[in-house]
């Protein structure tokens, strides 16, 4: 059993506002923090990203991406600044946005200098494409198209993806009706299909999409269904294919790096909603080889075990999205966290 010194509680109230406990976690050379497992383990940087929040403020981060500069965009409903830009090492280098209230979905596509971004916004009902400087191309109402939304306020997207070979837009609607929604490069509707429900083609919060590229595999999409606790898999041509059991976990999106798939879990079904957040990291056999911040993976046979936080620190509240960038160092945004900056989680 460790216990916290000064010099650690030091490291972990960089936001000002952890609650410090006797803790299991491990430390490293010179009291770095270290979570994780197996051969994902990572030092805790809760310093990265903090900026002076009279000047720049967050409120719920949401999420993140990099674009080809490598630069990281992050997305917060803060309206003084939707999108913070940083570099690598926790500098401001940009910011833009004041009309996004609802800010929660943040893709980015395309290649160089016509990269864009896709906004969802779940107060707006709308997704907007916009440059990485800020400026609209072009908006997605309400998808009346469908037959299925009969006014604007039913429609509360979440998250979205951009097919790189077709162009196709993917929305979700996780805190709506829970349907998926295609549009061609222009946001003209071409498709849908879900609704709310439990099965294959149905969601309970289907909150984020993925495109599945990873070499050497069928190109297929993966969408979300959190109060499910799992993430759905199909075939471009919407066959479903497969389920991927996360018992108890609340996993927001999945994001991919490599080989692997990445997600933030905001809570376990094991605790109350109050700080209970972490991370899963899952195989290309779907099998989930560490999680930080939570207890370590087990499976009885093929079936993983329930999994809770496993950090009496709270380096964590609530995660909502991952980022992980080149060198594998993994970015943590979190909602309904007292209005903290990201958290950066660097590979040991």
């Amino acid at each position: 059993m460790t216990y916290l010194n000064r010099r650690n509680a030091l490291k972990l109230t960089g936001a000002s506002l952890l609650t410090l406990a006797t803790s299991t976690i491990s430390f490293g050379k010179k009291d770095e923090i270290l979570i994780g497992h197996g051969d994902f383990k990572y030092k805790v940087n809760m310093g990265w990203g903090i900026l002076d929040n009279e000047k720049n403020p967050v409120n719920d981060c949401h999420e993140m991406v990099e674009d080809s500069s490598g630069r990281l965009f992050l997305l917060t409903n803060e309206t003084k600044n939707n999108v913070l830009i940083y570099s690598k090492n926790g500098k401001l280098l940009d910011s833009w946005g004041h009309s996004y209230p609802g800010a929660h979905g943040l893709t980015i596509a395309g290649e160089g200098k016509d990269q864009f971004l896709i906004i969802c916004d779940n107060k707006r009902n709308q997704v907007i494409k916009t440059d990485l400087k800020g400026n609209e191309v072009f908006k997605i109402e309400y998808p009346k198209e469908t037959g299925e939304y009969d006014y604007p306020s039913q429609f509360v997207p979440t998250e979205s993806a951009v097919d790189a070979e077709t162009g196709e837009i993917y929305v979700v609607d996780g805190y709506g009706l829970n349907f998926v929604m295609v549009y061609d490069q222009y946001g003209k509707y071409l498709r849908h299909w879900g609704g709310k429900g439990t099965g294959n083609h149905q969601y309970k919060c289907n909150h984020g999409v993925l495109i599945d590229d990873r070499k050497g595999r069928e190109r297929s999409l993966l969408i979300t269904s959190r109060q499910e606790n799992c993430w759905k898999r199909y075939s471009m041509d919407n066959e479903f294919l497969e389920r991927i059991e996360m018992p108890g976990s609340f996993v927001c999106r999945p994001v991919l790096r490599g080989e692997n798939l990445y997600g933030a879990v905001f809570r376990s079904g094991l605790e109350s909603n109050e700080n209970s957040g972490f991370v899963q990291i899952v195989d290309k056999n779907n099998k989930v080889v560490s999680t930080p911040g939570g207890s370590a993976p087990i499976y009885s046979g093929d079936n993983l075990n329930i999994q809770k936080k496993e950090d009496p620190s709270n380096v964590f509240m609530h995660p909502h999205d991952v980022y992980v960038d080149s060198d594998e160092s993994i970015y943590i945004a979190q909602w309904a966290s007292k209005k903290t900056y990201p958290i950066k989680l660097e590979r040991v």
